[in-house]
């Protein structure tokens, strides 16, 4: 699968892990058929053979610790088999029909779901990623236990990085924060999620991680003292009490500690409630009586006390949360909870795998757990003709963000992404409610439709069977994906001519920004292969689809540019046609001298071009050519420090020459910029997320303090200044940044 190997010193045995791994399987008790599982084994260790991990084990290894996490999580023989089989279609010449011959379809479909889209070429790192991750949703909603053995593929992949490549750690464990440990939160998988986080900072700010490791080691002994005394305290009363209870008591895990720092701007010692305890009780009703007990003993901090018993979270969570003062001032959490919710916060839904016996004795999953998988199928249908960058925004928010409870005019309880307004509210119910929607109550109280709904909140939506439907401008305030999806339905469906009008309008434009003609870029070669991509059959389709929403005129032209670029060289014609315009400025150009580098040099055809170091400039900035000692025409920015000394100095008149960019440029640019920011935990982690989500090629990137100030410098390959001028932007948007400038020595 994914090729993560690493981390141990010696080169493992496979046999021997598998002997262990037979033990595991036993001492849980289940009913499985060994021999079954060892023939499967057998099978990934003959096929595999010539594969070795960076550390010198045979690749069976990685299989084998699949299947070992896969018996932690309780999952059932068909789970083990496919762990161990995991990789088997992806990197040998077995293919689906090999596996359901020898260990039936069930396992065959479980591994063709973990196998990612390794033969397909994409676009774009963001096209494969949301590819592989919509073939993965499908799978999910056929069977969850494609979406768990990835998460343990991929927390061994985790567990063993240490001997990828820096560059690969980076991409690995960010995707790794972005998509896998979301999900394995998603599932209610707590344990998984959190050594998924705290493995994935380890490569993405090792600085960060380690001030915090090292903070905590020298802090251990004063907080295990104060963790022993607390756990005593409560275990004395409890026991006083007459009330059967287990404490565990542990440090909150690295990963929280730092999004707390950086959430509240302080650092490890700001930090006070380091430590959580929990409190294991056999009955429901006895979690409230340990709540009224450690609520008698400890103050408790307002506002901090939750009770998801009586209101689960939507990944099945169930606690009763409070912060308390410990007698020493010291604040602590205390998470109390039955045993039943103590196994479904570590593992999710993977706690709740209810399987019996059919009738050829394989294990079947019972038809009542398909509830729990709907938010899957919500997923699919909210990506239907949208692009990689509308189905990841929707993707994380839904699946992602925090929640926030509301409650209908009845009782009813609503959870909703944080952030959420009225509209989120009102398609969550249905859709023929957001869409006939004309107010709004919270609370008892007119609110407009931006008001931000908070936990608790009372909501009542106002109807008209004559309201005019949502506006655009809705699809700006809604917050999660499945009311952003209604809303472009709507449009879809109630203004097709008029969004077929406004997306060719707006498909037009975009083209003649980039000097292309729509009627060039119809052609059959170029559009056929895009129609089929977003699953449309005609070009109005595809212009109806720009027009609500669904997919952006910009995505749309880039596309028709690269289908373009890959038509056979006879077949170029469309690409190689510019507007009437550009065609006139590109025949004068040739008059003056051919482009180099996408640089037209007034008078001169063919001669040495150099891009300045100290500007680095870009298509779209206004540039000056200055004639070097045996290097050809240097290009600077006009605004360049340098450039400014050379045009005061009158010795160098006569060296100057007119140089413009030429009407279309095909090559990128290496450029710097320089973002300033107050010194935090963090920093490098947020600039390379933002960097990473635009889709910015980063060749380089440096970081230093200076007077209490990060100071990040980042080399990027880009197209134009545009391009240029939106990465800037989005990394302005990052908190806490002073400035976010181009290099002028």
């Amino acid at each position: 699968m994914e090729n993560q190997e690493k981390q141990v010193n010696t080169p493992l045995d496979p046999d021997q892990m598998f002997e262990e791994l037979v033990k595991k399987i036993k001492a849980t008790g289940h009913p499985m058929n060994l021999e079954r599982i060892r023939e499967a084994y057998e099978l990934a260790r003959d096929v595999h053979a010539p594969q070795k991990r960076k550390d010198g084990s045979p690749y069976v290894t990685h299989c084998v610790a699949a299947a070992d996490i896969s018996v932690d999580m309780g999952l059932d023989e068909d789970s083990i088999v496919a762990a161990l089989l995991h990789d088997v279609i992806e990197d040998t010449d077995m293919v689906h029909e090999d596996v359901a011959k020898r260990f039936g379809t069930a396992v065959a479909d479980i591994v063709e779901g973990v196998t990612k889209l390794t033969r397909v070429q994409y676009t774009s790192k963001e096209d494969e990623q949301m590819e592989n991750l919509r073939k993965m949703l499908m799978a999910m909603a056929k069977d969850i236990r494609v979406i768990l053995i990835k998460i343990a593929d991929r927390l061994h992949n985790m567990r063993t990085m240490d001997y990828q490549t820096p560059e690969k750690q980076r991409s690995k464990s960010l995707e790794t924060m972005e998509i896998y440990a979301p999900l394995a939160h998603r599932l209610g998988m707590q344990r998984a999620k959190w050594e998924l986080e705290d493995r994935s900072l380890q490569y993405l700010d090792p600085a960060g991680y380690k001030e915090i490791t090292d903070a905590l080691e020298s802090k251990m002994q004063d907080l295990e003292a104060f963790m022993d005394n607390m756990k005593n305290k409560i275990q004395a009363r409890l026991d006083h009490d007459n009330v059967k209870a287990t404490i565990f008591c542990r440090i909150k895990h690295i990963y929280s500690i730092y999004r707390k720092m950086y959430a509240q701007k302080v650092s490890i010692d700001g930090i006070f409630d380091l430590c959580a305890f929990r409190v294991i009780v056999d009955e429901t009703h006895s979690c409230y009586d340990v709540l009224g007990i450690i609520h008698d003993m400890f103050k408790p901090v307002p506002g901090r006390f939750k009770d998801y018993i009586s209101t689960p979270k939507p990944n099945m969570y169930q606690s009763v949360h409070t912060t308390v003062i410990g007698s020493e001032g010291i604040p602590f959490e205390v998470q109390i909870r039955t045993w039943d919710m103590h196994h479904t916060a570590e593992y999710g839904i993977a706690a709740h795998w209810k399987y019996k016996m059919g009738a050829r004795g394989s294990q079947v999953v019972h038809s009542g757990d398909e509830d729990k998988f709907a938010w899957i199928r919500r997923l699919l249908e909210s990506q239907q003709e949208s692009d990689a960058q509308d189905f990841f925004h929707n993707l994380k928010i839904d699946m992602f963000a925090d929640e926030v409870f509301v409650f209908s005019p009845k009782g009813d309880v609503i959870n909703l992404p944080a952030g959420a307004t009225p509209i989120d509210f009102a398609y969550s119910i249905h859709s023929d409610i957001g869409n006939r929607m004309v107010g709004a109550k919270v609370n008892g109280r007119i609110v407009t439709y931006d008001y931000v709904l908070k936990n608790g909140d009372i909501v009542e939506i106002r109807t008209s069977k004559s309201a005019p439907g949502p506006s655009r401008d809705w699809l700006n305030v809604a917050k999660s994906g499945s009311a952003r999806t209604k809303i472009k339905q709507w449009f879809k469906k109630e203004r097709r001519e008029e969004n077929v009008m406004r997306g060719r309008d707006m498909l037009e434009s975009e083209l003649r920004h980039n000097g292309l003609a729509l009627d060039e870029m119809l052609d059959e070669a170029i559009i056929s292969p895009i129609l089929k991509r977003l699953g449309l059959t005609q070009v109005d389709d595809l212009y109806a689809a720009i027009g609500y929403g669904g997919v952006t005129a910009t995505r749309v032209a880039n596309r028709m540019k690269d289908e373009a670029k890959a038509l056979k060289p006879e077949k170029r014609s469309a690409l190689d046609k510019l507007s009437e315009a550009a065609e006139r400025r590109e025949i004068q150009a040739k008059k003056e001298g051919k482009a180099v580098h996408g640089i037209l040099v007034e008078g001169l055809s063919n001669c040495l071009i150099k891009f300045s170091r100290c500007c680095t400039p870009v298509p779209g900035d206004d540039i000056a050519g200055f004639i070097t000692r045996g290097q050809g025409v240097s290009i600077h920015r006009r605004d360049c420090a340098n450039c400014q000394q050379l045009l005061s100095n009158a010795e160098n008149d006569g060296r100057w020459v007119q140089v413009s960019w030429a009407s279309v440029i095909t090559d990128s640019y290496v450029t710097t910029i320089t973002v300033a920011a107050k010194d935090r935990s963090g920093l490098v982690m947020d600039i390379a997320t933002v960097l990473n989500s635009v889709n910015a090629k980063v060749r380089s990137m440096a970081a230093h303090e200076l007077s209490g100030t990060g100071i990040v410098t980042v080399g990027l390959e880009v197209k134009n200044a545009a391009e240029l001028k939106y990465i800037m932007g989005k990394l302005s948007s990052i908190p806490g940044i002073i400035s976010v400038s181009r290099n002028r020595k």
